[in-house]
């Protein structure tokens, strides 16, 4: 899976594709922003529609590091989502 790191508001992420897949497996896509180990680690979720590139690998790649900062603003803690399980 590809990975990618983001500063925001300066501090690093890493990005990548969650792997999960929703019905049609090509309309929506999520991604797993993450930081810090073990219990200090912190995640986040988002999930985006590609425009352009419709497979995954391909559109998380066309992303600018600008998209990926708009994406993190909109994502959730991973609490809420099952793309993490429900994680803290």
């Amino acid at each position: 899976m590809p990975f990618r790191t983001v500063t925001v508001d300066g501090s690093a992420w890493g990005v990548q594709p969650s792997g999960y897949l929703t019905a049609n497996t090509k309309d929506e896509f999520a991604l797993i922003f993450a930081r810090g180990e073990g219990a200090e680690r912190e995640t986040r979720v988002v999930r985006y529609s590609p425009v352009g590139a419709r497979w995954r690998e391909q559109s998380f790649a066309a992303l600018t590091d600008e998209d990926l900062r708009t994406l993190f603003a909109q994502s959730q803690p991973s609490a809420t989502s099952p793309e993490a399980f429900y994680a803290r």
